[in-house]
This record gives structure tokens, C-alpha cells and sequence, in this order.
């Protein structure tokens, strides 16, 4: 094998991996859909995923959102996420971080918004 071939080779096995390694999604516990509402304390419209912090009654959570350019491409821009609004998050739990979840929709207002 050619030193570029070689060079390339490895260079997409370290991307796949990392790849890999990002989208943990095993780390959710898929068989319990959580459906959460609250107040947004927080929120963020950066890579590799937008995140919001949601105070509901009893706990606050940590919401793992979609990437920036897929929730705009779905109608989900950042200003739709502004602090104190009230929302509807309905994800999986992160099975070692309880106070983590991963989003698979979002509900703000009238609009649902499917993340995944």
C-alpha cells in the first residue's frame, strides 16, 4: 500500500471511530420515553448538539437537542428557545447521568419539532 493510500486509510478509520464514539446513543435508555415540560434555564445552538437546560417540577434537566443545522432545517431556530419559555421535551433518560436526556422531539408553543 502507497503512503497516501495508507495516510487515507487511517484517516477514515479515526473519523469512523470518533464517529462511532459521539453517537453513543446506547447510553439512553430507549425503553422509557420520558415526556418532560418546564421552563427553559438555559439553552445552546452549538455544534455537535444544541442543548437546553429544562427546570421542571422536582428536578432540572439537562436536554441533549439535534444539531444547529438540522433544527433550523426543521423549524427550529435558536430564538424559538429563549429562556423562560415553557416547554415540552420528549426524549430517553442518559442511563449514568441522571440529570441527562436526549431529545427525539420538542414542542414550543403550537409547534412540534422532531429532532432525530
Amino acid at each position: 500500500m502507497s503512503r497516501i493510500n495508507t495516510l487515507l486509510f487511517t484517516l477514515i478509520a479515526a473519523f469512523s471511530l470518533s464517529a462511532a464514539a459521539h453517537h453513543g446513543w446506547s447510553e439512553y435508555d430507549g425503553s422509557k420515553e420520558l415526556r418532560l415540560t418546564g421552563t427553559i434555564a438555559e439553552s445552546g445552538y452549538e455544534h455537535p448538539h444544541g442543548h437546553i437546560k429544562l427546570v421542571t417540577p422536582g428536578k432540572t434537566w439537562v436536554a441533549v437537542l439535534a444539531p444547529p443545522s438540522r433544527m433550523t432545517s426543521r423549524g427550529l431556530p435558536p430564538a424559538d428557545l429563549k429562556l423562560g419559555s415553557t416547554v415540552t421535551v420528549v426524549g430517553y433518560a442518559n442511563r449514568s447521568k441522571p440529570e441527562e436526556m436526549r431529545a427525539e422531539r420538542i414542542i414550543v408553543g403550537a409547534k412540534t419539532v422532531e429532532l432525530r
